[in-house]
Parts: C-alpha cells; structure tokens; sequence
C-alpha cells in the first residue's frame, strides 16, 4: 500500500489561530506563539535603527523596502521571517497581495528557544534555495548577531557580533550596528 504524504496548503495557514504565526516549511504546517517580550525588543530596536537611514534615506545610503514579519509566498513554502528587506531597485513598490512572491534581499530571523531550530535547519535552507543574498540571526538570549552572504548556494558565515559592538554588518555597512541597542536590558 503506497500512502501520498498530504502538504500542508493556504487554507491551513489561513485556518491557523489567530494567536499563532502559522507557516508552511518544507510542505508541513509548523505554528508557534507571536514573539516572546526579548524577541520582539530586538526585532523593534533592530527595525528601529534601520528604518531612517535605510529605507527612509535618513542619515544613511537608503534604497530599501525594511518590513516586519512579511509574509512570503516562496514556492510551495509560505515563510514569515521576522525582518525582511528588499532593494528599492528590485521592488519600486508594495505589491497588491498581501504577501510577498519576490525573494527578499536580505532576511533578519530573531531566535526563540522554540523556534531556533527550525529558523536554523528549515527557513536557511529555504532561504538559500531562492537566492535571499544576506541573512542575520539574532539571538537576544546570547547577545549575538551572527551574518551570512549566499555563496554558491551555501551559507557562508562572515561574523559573529555580539555585547555591545557596534558593528558595520553587511549588506547594511553603510550604517554601523550599535547591537547594544537590541538587547533587552
């Protein structure tokens, strides 16, 4: 007896409860809760320090799209990365949809004891299959920021930043990261 493994779809995302973050991986529905308070500090803090010089072009080079907790419609894998950006010469404008089908440049996943794991094993190598150039992990627990370039379709670690460097990350070097700043304290 042969058995068809059943994916998940779009309607079980959109059938998720309305306190969880719903997403499907690798064609299988993972949930877990909206973010912890020292998750969401770093995502706000980090969006907070990118916003004017980087997408605004205040004080800084701009020419980005920066958005919290997009959804991204990649293939068959709906993925919500906490921070993503896209060059504003990439994507001129916000699509209709409410969802993204264009690949972000750049994805920011903040850790969580919960979701580590899969932010580390399914969503990077989601991520590398469709060509995100850049990716941050952020863990507040650890004070770490660690960043990635894709480099022939693999990850390659460029640094670990943590405490309170102030760092000029890439692809947003222009604009020193004051990691201090992301953390809860």
């Amino acid at each position: 007896m042969s058995t068809v493994p059943k994916f998940a779809t779009y309607e079980d995302v959109l059938n998720a409860p309305e306190h969880l973050v719903a997403e499907i991986l690798s064609g299988a529905l993972y949930t877990h809760p909206r973010p912890a308070p020292r998750h969401a500090r770093s995502t706000s803090s980090l969006v907070g320090s990118m916003y004017d010089p980087f997408d605004r072009g205040r004080g800084g080079p701009g020419g980005w799209i920066i958005l919290i907790e997009p959804e991204l419609h990649l293939g068959r894998d709906v993925i919500v990365p906490d921070v993503a950006g896209w060059r504003r010469e990439r994507m001129p404008k916000l699509p209709e949809t409410a969802w993204f089908e264009l690949a972000p440049d750049w994805v920011c996943e903040v850790l969580s004891p919960s979701t580590a794991r899969i932010d580390r094993q399914l969503k990077m190598r989601i991520y590398a299959a469709n060509g995100v150039p850049n990716l941050w992990l952020v863990d507040p627990i650890a004070q770490t920021l660690e960043s990635y370039r894709l480099e022939g379709g693999r990850w390659l670690l460029l640094a670990t930043h943590g405490g309170d460097e102030t760092a000029a990350i890439e692809p947003f070097e222009a604009v020193p990261t004051a990691l201090a700043e992301l953390w809860a304290e």
